[in-house]
């Protein structure tokens, strides 16, 4: 049976989603825009700015499902500009370490709040803390 995954220290869902769902110790987590947790707000700044709340409010969310971005196997980044896909890889390579998770990147035409980047979650189960 699922168990949905909640974290205050990162944004509540604004939808009718789970911020994550873990799944026979699966754990998958929704697409994370750069949302402050405290204010539900949007970060102000430029893409990197708003890639390192995401990845900050995904580590939270994995944190409260007893897993780290160690554990991560597969993301999704979604840009509205893939101008912008060097200064996220930069950013990226912050938060993960080899071996990294299989990812894919996908332009969209928009996201929601005006976000300039979403990202989305998989992490294996009994990898990281």
């Amino acid at each position: 049976m699922p168990e949905a995954i909640a974290s205050p220290e990162a944004p509540a869902a604004i939808g009718p989603y789970s911020q994550a769902v873990r799944c026979r110790g699966w754990v998958f987590v929704s697409g994370q825009i750069p949302l402050d947790p405290r204010t539900g707000e949007l970060v102000a700044g430029g893409v990197d700015l708003q890639a390192r709340q995401v990845l900050h409010n995904i580590a939270a969310i994995l944190a409260a499902a007893g897993c780290g971005l160690d554990g991560v196997v597969k993301t999704t980044v979604y840009l509205v500009d893939l101008a912008d896909f060097a200064a996220v890889n930069a950013l990226y390579q912050e938060f993960f370490a080899a071996p990294y998770p299989a990812r894919a990147t996908v332009q969209v035409a928009a996201l929601p709040r005006g976000a300039r980047v979403e990202i989305d979650a998989i992490a294996c189960p009994g990898e990281g803390v």
